[in-house]
């Protein structure tokens, strides 16, 4: 393999916005953009992300996320109501299927690593 295939998670790679009707909910003035460094054969992919404030409603997050925040804030909150803030430097997960709410507080921005679920037989 060659180090041409080595991919920076940062707004080099191409641009792209996650339509809305992937969510269950978007708040109004909600904004996104992606920019994806690879996708896996199973699915899985990773990259960089930026977002205004806002928010976007899951009744099941579709997939295992590892997020680092590079700036800005964010939060997740639950069903119940509970919630959870991030700052830059913060590291975290969210497993797959978590029923919630993305906050994003401030423009923020993150490195991430979606991982879809494995389907055994």
């Amino acid at each position: 393999m060659s180090i041409d295939l080595i991919r920076t998670l940062d707004d080099r790679n191409a641009p792209g916005t996650p339509d809305p009707a992937d969510y269950d909910g978007v708040s109004p003035g909600w904004s996104e953009t992606e920019f994806r460094a690879f996708e896996l054969a199973g699915g899985s992919f990773g990259g960089y992300w930026r977002g205004a404030p806002g928010e976007v409603y899951f009744k099941a997050w579709p997939y295992d996320e590892i997020c680092v925040v590079t700036c800005g804030r964010v939060a997740l909150e639950d069903h119940q109501g509970r919630r959870r803030e991030f700052g830059a430097g913060a590291a975290f997960y969210i497993p797959a299927g978590f029923e919630g709410r993305w906050i994003t507080l401030e423009e923020s921005e993150k490195h991430f690593i979606a991982i879809q679920p494995v389907v055994s037989l």
